[in-house]
Formats: C-alpha cells, structure tokens, sequence
C-alpha cells in the first residue's frame, strides 16, 4: 500500500471533493467589490479564467481573448495576479488539512478529502462538507463546490454538478441513478475525439455506454479505453485517496499573443521556460525523462512534439536543448501559420537520489554558463537571474501550482 493512502469506504459516501469556483475571476470579484456580479475576465491575451457571469456568453479557457470579447462585449478584462492566487490557494487548502488529514490535492483549486474516521467526532460526511464550504465562504471570502460520494471518481462528478457554489450529496444506493442520466463528457477519459466517435454509435447519455457491454466498447475504442470507461459507467472506481502522491508532470507556457514572432523571440521564450522548469525539478528533488513541445498556431491549431532522453536529467542546459531540437521540425508550420502559443512539458518524472546521472564527457562553454546560472538561481530564486534575451520581455506568466 502506498504511504499516506487510504482504502475507499465500502459502506458510505465519505469521500469529498472540493472545488473553487471560477478560482482566478471568484478571487478577482472578491478583491474587487465593483467586480462583483459582472463577467470578468481574467487574462488579455488568452482568457485565463471567467467569471460565471461570462460564461453565460460563452466565454471559456482558453479561449481567445478577442473571441472572448465579441461573445461577452461588456465583460471586464483584468490582468491576472498570480500571486493573489497563491495565498487564496494555501488558505484553502490549510481549511481542508484542518478538517482531515487524508488530503488529495489535484490543483491548487481542487482536492479530495477523505472523511470516513471523523463521522463520531465531527458528524456525517455532508456536515462536513457544508462546514468546510462555510469556512472557506467565511475565512477565505471564496465559493466552493462540494461533491460527497463513495468514490473518487462521482465524487468529482458530483462537485461539476453541484456547480456553481453547491453541495451535492450521492448515497451508494443512489450512484446509478445520478450517473446514468448524465452526458458521456462526465466520464473520465472523454475528450473531444472519443465523444464525437461515441456519438456516431448513437450513444450521449452514460447509461448508454453503460447498457452498450465491455466488449463492444473495447472493441469500438481499444481494450485499455474500454475497460476503464465501462467500469466508471458502473459507479467502479478502486483508487484511494492518496496523500503521497508527487507530480506526474510539471509545465510551463507563454501566450504570445496575435502578432508576428521573430525565430530570436520565440527562442528567448523557449530558454525561459526551459529554465523555469529547471529550477522547479531542482526545487523539488526531482530529475525528467521526456521533454514535450506544445504549440498553438496562428489558426488556433495545435502541435505536440517529445523526445525521451537517454538519461534523467534536471539541468536547463540540456532541457533547452532537447526543446530546440524539437521546435526545429516545425518551423515551417510557425512561418505559414504564426505562433500564439508555446509550452513546455517534463513528464517521466522520478527522485533525483534514486537516479544515478551520468557524468559529461566534457564541459561546453554554453553548458557551463547555463549550469552556472542555474546554481544562482537556486540560491537566490527562479525570478532573480534572467537571460539578456528576454530583457524588455519578461519570461511571462507563472502559474501557481501545488507543492511537489
């Protein structure tokens, strides 16, 4: 059993899942009174977040901001803060550790909690919850959605519907009868390819997939996508609440807006993001494996592009790199197309002290600047230490994300 895990309670709904509410905009409107009640839009570029106000337009992440502006023309546009959501996240977040300790964090907006040991001392998994979305509303002047199921996966269902600043309560002999109706979107592992080609079957609801039988459905999209989708269409859902887990993946990206980019800009952000990047696997004790290339056209296209290293590494030196190699092979579609939009991924994550990394077979010059910029910034912070590059450019948004 993995350490800091817990089994799913077999006999009630106990399992939370607690989710802020539209987090950047409701932060935006709390700060701001004048906000309050009006679409609000958080980002000038790519519409970082939206309030509910305007996704009654339409308005959604991530949307074009100008896009965004003929759906919703007197909607507020605002810069984000990212520090502001930060400090919201950890007070959220010191409310759900002070109600359990089997904490889950997904994001710094969402998590599940597990609360089976506390129903003597504190009441049933719903008092909880309500009490938990109070304290939130009271200590942090935030809404929260709440989902109370006995499992992780209606759990989560149930905070998206229970949206916007709700409380919905599944009971085991309920389960079925509030995730059949649904449209098939609510299971996990449906994006846009797999819904368009449950569709052409005939099949929206997840009753429907749920009637349809394993086989067919592994045979219509392959044994692994139809094993998982037919066991959450039956309320199946083994994982734990797991308050171990590190980070799978860390990223990074930089919204570049609708003008033209010189190959000299776009490789300046590449270098700020690969050493951002670095100094988080530096941080957190961890080394990567795979470096993913992810890219938005002037045409709203996107591309992915990885390369898997041969050894484990955690320097910005080598991230940028293997990130330049893999943006090479599609300077042709940036040329004809236009760039909105570059991003970095590190997947293939592990701990630094289990990892044996080789040594190098000799010291570039770029290589040793590179790492000696990397030991300042360690030592001094990510922001202290930038590259000439990108001087007048800044090195973009970052978001907040959990500690690793």
């Amino acid at each position: 059993m993995t350490e800091g895990a817990t089994t799913p309670d077999t006999t009630g709904a106990a399992i939370l899942h607690a989710d802020l509410d539209s987090f950047y905009a409701s932060v935006e409107q709390r700060d701001d009174p004048r906000l309050r009640g009006r679409p609000v839009i958080v980002g000038a570029g790519v519409v970082l977040a939206a309030s509910y106000e305007a996704k009654a337009f339409g308005v959604r992440t991530p949307m074009n901001a100008r896009q965004a502006r003929q759906l919703c023309p007197q909607a507020i546009v605002v810069p984000p803060r990212m520090s502001a959501y930060t400090r919201a996240s950890k007070a959220v977040f010191e409310i759900f550790r002070d109600t359990t300790p089997e904490v889950e964090g997904l994001s710094i907006d969402e998590a599940f909690l597990d609360v089976r040991g506390l129903r003597r001392i504190d009441g049933t998994p719903e008092r909880i919850a309500t009490e938990l979305r109070n304290r939130v509303r009271r200590e942090v002047g935030l809404p929260i959605s709440v989902g109370v199921a006995r499992t992780k996966f209606l759990a989560k269902v149930a905070s998206a519907v229970a949206k916007p600043d709700g409380l919905l309560v599944v009971p085991p002999d309920r389960e079925l009868a509030f995730l059949h109706p649904l449209p098939v979107e609510r299971l996990w592992g449906v994006g846009a390819v797999t819904s368009a080609k449950l569709h052409e079957y005939g099949i929206t609801r997840i009753g429907e997939l749920a009637a349809l039988g394993e086989r067919p459905l592994m045979s219509m999209l392959g044994p692994g996508a139809g094993r998982h989708l037919y066991a959450l269409s039956w309320a199946r859902d083994p994982r734990r609440v797991d308050t171990g887990r590190r980070r799978r993946s860390i990223g990074a990206q930089r919204a570049l807006g609708q003008r033209p980019r010189s190959a000299d800009e776009i490789d300046a952000y590449l270098a700020g993001l690969s050493d951002r990047l670095g100094h988080r696997l530096r941080a957190a004790g961890r080394v990567c494996r795979t470096v993913v290339l992810r890219l938005r056209f002037g045409d709203f296209t996107r591309a992915t592009r990885s390369h898997t290293l041969r050894e484990a590494t955690d320097g910005g030196a080598t991230l940028l790199r293997t990130a330049r190699a893999l943006l090479s092979g599609v300077l042709p579609a940036i040329r004809d197309r236009g760039l909105t939009l570059i991003g970095l991924s590190l997947t293939n994550l592990d701990d630094a002290e289990a990892v044996q990394l080789a040594l190098p077979l000799g010291p570039r010059p770029e290589a040793t600047l590179d790492a000696t910029l990397d030991r300042l910034r360690d030592r001094f912070g990510a922001g202290t230490v930038t590259r000439a590059a990108l001087l007048g450019r800044g090195e973009g948004l970052s978001v907040p994300i959990l500690p690793d």
